[in-house]
């Protein structure tokens, strides 16, 4: 079915892009916050201009042919299926779906490139072992390929995503989480929200994840969370950051939870980061990806103050190519992030949806 940004399929059903009203709100909008900003009026002309310079740079700087189709660099982080990953999904949160939309041709190669690279144990990664692959990278393309497959349905999109999804099932550790390998061993909240937010991706999908898989899961991350409401690295302790805070709350969102003490807390300590407050520090582009997704699902006034802020800071930011350079892990990793972070009013992606 054609994909007029006004609908996607999931699971075999239509779904209105947030189910959209009249007048540009979503029903996920709060309702009891009925100033809220619609979508024209936060995703500001600027801010058009600079996500359709953000996603040309990204639509440029991908492979078109040959072994490597459908990735955005031929080594490096750039040549993972993270990044592709995630590039995939920054068109799609602009309105392009597999084969239909301005960039759908670029969204098809990204498919190809993941299920190419997806092996038969269902672990997701560069098979040439010239990208930077581990588990970050197997969490963001599963969550990918989970859009594309409840956007087209495509047998051989859910026969690579189901044994993906059991990958990470199989690799869970008995206290709940993740680490870098596909295998058993510690586990980091870092790489856990990655497997989470791809687990309940492929379960919105239509593919089974089992209830022992998500109640571990939030056992692992409310066993991260500090005394002040932020979140360590694991649970064997450490100090709060704004990345794994950021993470942490989303990590909770996208199990289930969506109000109470741990939620509450969390959104207060992250108000600590808020875009211009100087104590963002590293991970910049990965600690306001989740940011925008925890404000995005809160609503009301963290809504309001953050999403504003944080769209001026990315304007302000973008290079003259049209890029946001990440200085960890690139340029396209980090315009991928951004053109997410910037079209997050439109809700066009479900499992980014409140």
């Amino acid at each position: 079915m054609k994909f007029d940004r006004r609908h996607l399929i999931i699971g075999g059903a239509t779904l209105g892009v947030a189910a959209m009203l009249p007048s540009g709100l979503s029903q996920a909008q709060r309702k009891d916050d009925p100033d809220e900003k619609s979508p024209d009026e936060l995703v500001t002309p600027n801010a058009v201009r600079a996500i359709e310079r953000g996603l040309a740079y990204l639509d440029r700087r991908q492979i078109k042919s040959g072994r490597d189709t459908g990735c955005f660099g031929t080594n490096g982080y750039a040549g993972g299926v993270a990044v592709c990953g995630l590039g995939g999904l920054a068109f799609m949160c602009n309105g392009s779906t597999p084969g239909d939309g301005p960039y759908g041709r670029t969204v098809d190669r990204c498919v190809e490139f993941i299920l190419n690279n997806t092996k038969d144990d269902g672990y997701i990664s560069r098979i040439n072992g010239s990208g930077t692959d581990n588990m970050y990278g197997h969490g963001f393309a599963m969550l990918f390929l989970a859009q594309a497959y409840g956007m087209t349905q495509r047998p051989e999109i859910e026969e690579k995503l189901r044994k993906a999804v059991d990958l990470s099932v199989k690799c869970q550790n008995n206290a709940g989480g993740w680490r870098y390998q596909p295998m058993k061993s510690d586990a980091d909240l870092s790489i856990t929200i990655c497997q989470i937010m791809g687990l309940r991706a492929a379960h919105d999908a239509g593919i089974n994840v089992p209830d022992e898989t998500r109640e571990a899961c939030i056992k692992y991350v409310k066993n991260s969370q500090n005394a002040d409401g932020g979140f360590r690295y694991t649970i064997n302790g450490g100090g709060s950051s704004f990345p794994l805070t950021a993470a942490g709350i989303v990590s909770l969102y996208s199990a289930g939870i969506y109000d109470g003490e741990p939620i509450e807390k969390g959104l207060k300590h992250l108000e600590r980061y808020k875009p211009g407050s100087a104590q963002g520090g590293a991970y910049y582009f990965y600690a306001n990806y989740y940011a925008v997704q925890a404000m995005w699902h809160a609503g009301g006034t963290y809504w309001a103050n953050w999403y504003p802020a944080i769209r001026d800071e990315l304007l302000k930011n973008q290079q003259g190519d049209g890029s946001w350079n990440d200085q960890q892990v690139g340029p396209e990793f980090g315009t991928a992030m951004a053109c997410i972070i910037l079209a997050m009013p439109y809700n066009y992606v479900p499992v980014f949806s409140p």
